[in-house]
């Protein structure tokens, strides 16, 4: 499959779906044909292995998604809701959203509500309820909601919500379909819960205690309007490679030797510095005694947002790189 095709079919047909279960099951099977083992945690990270004779090697990206939860039900039936990781109520007022049951609604604010000023509690999810009992009858308190926005392609520009992270799984199917061999012993981890805090790759990289651990993620980039330069990343300049963000500094051998790869095999790459946000690596980086750490980012810009863009070329030469990297003889760390 390529790359637009594997993100539309991780979100599935309805849309990005908020329960990292069924996004897992769907991964699952689109892995199988490729994996020498498959294995799930307590934490319900999807770990792919690819066997080889080098050294553990782990990548991880993560399947979870940010959204929002029904924490409240007026009398006049609209939900109140909390969030699920960093959400901006500012960058998605009147958006809709879905909750797993199918039920639809529009995130809006209050009327009296400053824009500029914008908080959580000054908003709600209207699912067209006449009351409180209608609106019981159709989301509980605990539902999850995720942005229903479209997605599409203009050109090698795609457009979806969830790129964060999705295109990042895409990336690694993707290599793993490109991998006959493997030089060292891999593991493709789809992470879980790493919008509310790293969660499930702090477990995974526990239990699998690699010698090298390369986070894939989306990073910010800087070249939109009245960018504050936050980040060095461009799109359609290539795979990013992380030199550090605010959860990590990638080691400076393992930043040179993915430098190294996109150079031998052609595969065009840029820098990543980025003065906030964090990936899976930075637990990756202080398990157990350490580990090598690094990144391959997809530049995108609108992270966060319900309508996230990313050069489909860029992802594609991610998983160029994931693939290089996987097939090349690492010492032993």
């Amino acid at each position: 499959m390529e790359l637009f095709e594997l993100l539309n079919t991780i979100n599935g047909a309805h849309g990005p779906s908020g329960d990292e279960r069924e996004v897992a099951d769907v991964i699952e099977r689109l892995a199988a044909p490729y994996a020498d083992e498959i294995t799930r945690d307590t934490m319900g990270n999807l770990i792919v292995r690819k066997k080889g004779s080098g050294p553990r090697l782990m990548f991880s990206a993560h399947m979870d998604s940010i959204g929002l939860i029904a924490t409240h039900i007026t009398k006049e039936g609209f939900v109140r809701c909390g969030r699920l990781g960093g959400v901006d109520v500012k960058e998605i007022a009147f958006t809709t959203v879905r909750f797993k049951n199918g039920v639809r609604g529009v995130f809006a604010k209050e009327e009296k509500a400053e824009f500029g000023k914008l908080k959580l509690d000054e908003c709600y999810i209207d699912i067209g309820a006449k009351d409180e009992g209608e609106a019981q009858k159709l989301v509980r308190i605990g539902d999850t909601a995720v942005y229903d926005t479209p997605s599409y392609c203009n050109g090698c520009k795609a457009v979806s919500p969830y790129m964060d992270n999705r295109i990042s799984c895409a990336v690694l199917l993707k290599a793993l379909a490109e991998l006959d061999t493997c030089a060292n012993d891999c593991y493709f981890v789809f992470s879980v819960q790493e919008e509310v805090g790293l969660r499930g790759a702090k477990t995974a990289v526990y239990g699998i205690d690699p010698a090298y651990g390369i986070a894939v993620d989306v990073t910010g980039v800087d070249d939109v309007p009245g960018s504050e330069c936050n980040g060095t990343a461009k799109l359609g300049k290539g795979a990013a490679i992380k030199v550090m963000d605010s959860s990590v500094i990638c080691h400076p051998e393992l930043v040179a030797l993915l430098e190294q790869v996109a150079q031998k095999h052609a595969i065009s790459a840029q820098r990543d510095v980025l003065r906030g946000g964090g990936t899976d690596a930075g637990v990756m980086l202080v398990n157990r005694a350490g580990v090598l750490t690094g990144g391959i980012s997809v530049p995108c810009r609108y992270i966060h947002t319900p309508c996230e863009m990313v050069d489909l070329n860029d992802a594609a030469a991610c998983a160029d790189l994931v693939a290089a990297l996987a097939n090349t003889e690492l010492a032993p760390a």
